[in-house]
C-alpha cells in the first residue's frame, strides 16, 4: 500500500439523537450516510435523517431488545438482530419489515450482507453461524465450529469467504465457494480477548478489533498477522477501513476515535468528542468519518 498527504480530520457538529426508551446497543449508517439506523434495548429500530436529527421512524416487531443492525451494501434494505433469536429484514425505501429469519436458538448478535446484497450471514449466543439467501429467506448453510458466541461478521470483498469473530477469541474463516464442505477454511489466533468487530478493505485485508484493547490487520490469504495497532484504553468497539484501504479508524468504550496509517501502524489523530462508546465508525466517499454511538 503506497501512503500519501492527507488532510487533517476535524470534528464537526454533534447531533444527539435522544428518544431512545432504553440503552442504545448498535448504530448503523446507510451507504450514502444519509441515515442512521439504531437498535435499542427498548425492543425497537429507530431510523434518523444523519444531517437534521429527525427521527424518520420507530420500528416495532422484535419481541425482545434489538442487538444489532446494518444496511446493505446497494442500500435497499437493513436488517436487524435480536434477543428473541430472529432477524428482521426491512424495505430501507418505507421501512416496512419484509421477512422475518428464524433458525438460531439464542440471541442474535451479528449480521451481515454480501457486497451484492444477496445473502445475508448471522451469528450469535447459540455459537452457530447461518448463511441465508436474501431474497426467499432460507437458510443455505450452516457453520459450526466457534467455541463461543459469535459477536462480529463480515464478507470478503469478493464475497467468496465470511469472516466471523467469536467470545473465544478467535477469528474463522469459512469458505463459500460452492462445494466446500461446511467447515472453517482459515483460523486467525492471536488476540487476547474477546472479538468484537470485524472489517475487511477494498483489497481484501482484515481488521479485528477486540476486548484485549487492540486492532489487528491480517492478510487472510497467508494467514498473517500485517501489524498490530495499539493505543486505546479500552475494548475497541467498531473499526472501518478508508475507502482506499489506507486509513483505518477506530473506537470503543471512550470518548476517542483514532486514526490509523495502515501502512505504519502509527495513529495520526485522536479525535475527542462526547461518546462515551461508540457503535459504528463508517467513512464516506469524500472521506468525511461519521461515528455514532451513546452518550454519558
Amino acid at each position: 500500500m503506497n501512503s500519501r498527504p492527507r488532510g487533517k480530520l476535524a470534528v464537526g457538529r454533534v447531533k444527539f439523537f435522544g428518544r431512545h426508551r432504553g440503552e442504545v446497543n448498535s448504530s448503523a449508517f446507510s451507504p450514502d450516510g444519509q441515515r442512521l439506523l439504531t437498535a435499542s434495548e427498548d425492543g425497537c429500530l429507530y431510523g434518523w435523517e444523519t444531517q437534521s436529527g429527525r427521527l424518520l421512524w420507530r420500528l416495532r416487531g422484535h419481541k425482545g431488545p434489538v442487538r444489532f443492525c446494518r444496511f446493505s451494501p446497494d442500500g435497499r434494505l437493513f436488517a436487524s438482530t435480536s434477543c428473541d433469536r430472529t432477524i428482521r429484514l426491512w424495505d430501507a425505501a418505507d421501512a416496512k419489515c419484509l421477512q422475518v429469519l428464524k433458525g438460531h436458538q439464542r440471541s442474535v448478535e451479528t449480521v451481515s450482507f454480501s457486497h451484492d446484497s444477496k445473502q445475508l450471514a448471522s451469528g450469535g449466543w447459540d455459537k452457530r453461524v447461518m448463511l441465508w439467501e436474501v431474497q426467499s429467506g432460507q437458510v443455505l448453510r450452516h457453520f459450526v465450529g466457534h467455541r463461543d458466541s459469535v459477536h462480529s461478521s463480515d464478507f470478503a470483498p469478493s464475497s467468496d469467504c465470511l469472516a466471523t469473530g467469536s467470545w473465544d477469541s478467535t477469528i474463522r474463516m469459512w469458505d463459500l465457494r460452492a462445494g466446500t464442505p461446511e467447515i472453517f477454511h482459515q483460523e486467525l489466533e492471536g488476540h487476547r480477548g474477546n472479538i468484537s468487530c470485524l472489517c475487511y478493505s477494498p483489497s481484501g485485508l482484515l481488521a479485528s478489533g477486540s476486548w484485549d484493547k487492540t486492532i489487528r490487520i491480517w492478510k487472510p490469504s497467508t494467514q498473517s498477522l500485517l501489524i498490530q495497532l495499539k493505543g486505546h484504553i479500552t475494548w475497541v468497539k467498531s473499526i472501518a477501513f478508508s475507502p482506499d484501504g489506507q486509513q483505518l479508524a477506530s473506537a470503543g468504550y471512550s470518548h476517542m476515535v483514532k486514526v490509523w496509517d495502515c501502512n505504519t501502524g502509527k495513529c495520526t489523530e485522536t479525535l475527542k468528542g462526547v461518546l462515551n462508546v461508540a457503535h459504528a465508525c463508517a467513512f464516506m466517499p469524500d472521506g468525511k468519518l461519521l461515528v455514532s454511538g451513546a452518550v454519558d
